[in-house]
């Protein structure tokens, strides 16, 4: 009988450790303050794990506007599988979702729903940023400038894979003059 509850113990921690999920990890980091109309503007993107709307993207940016009532009109521009393929625009919304640090955002494409959309890495400067997600799928490295230097590249792809993404998924994004 105690060999029995033993081994049943043992079944039951196992599956416990089975059952250990990738919504389990640490949170994806934060900055620990964003100055919205620092961050406003165009964000050339260097680097993503893209969204299926995104495979091919050239020339991606994202242009970001703070409204009066707090909100943030976003803008999503690329040219489709070619520096000169046809441009793709879309639009969404912002909503500050955590007013203590301005790094959590909830983007609205469709209502009601509200994209994850986490600042987990902004430069002193606001020149570079990375932008990831809780369910790590997507993450969007982003410049003030259609290039950076490889070291930055690197730098920042690291950073990511800190954050429990694959680094092997980030795709480079043809970037005119970059």
């Amino acid at each position: 009988m105690r060999l029995r509850i033993l081994v049943l113990s043992c079944l039951a921690v196992l599956a416990a450790c089975a059952g250990v999920s990738k919504n389990s990890r640490p949170p994806v980091t934060l900055v620990p303050r964003v100055d919205l109309s620092r961050f406003m503007g165009n964000w050339y993107v260097i680097a993503s794990i893209p969204t299926r709307l995104e495979n091919g993207a050239h020339n991606a940016m994202e242009n970001y506007r703070l409204d009066p009532d707090g909100t943030i009109p976003t803008t999503f521009t690329f040219n489709a599988d070619a520096f000169d393929g046809p441009v793709k625009t879309y639009t969404s919304r912002g909503y500050v979702l955590d007013e203590k640090t301005n790094a959590i955002w909830g983007e609205q494409y469709i209502w009601p729903i509200k994209a994850d959309y986490r600042i987990s890495y902004l430069s002193p400067d606001y020149t570079q940023t990375v932008i990831t997600r809780e369910k790590r799928d997507y993450v969007w490295i982003m410049a003030r400038t259609p290039s950076i230097s490889s070291e930055d590249l690197a730098r920042l792809t690291e950073f990511v894979a800190s954050q429990g993404y694959d680094p092997a998924r980030l795709r480079k994004v043809p970037q005119k003059g970059g």
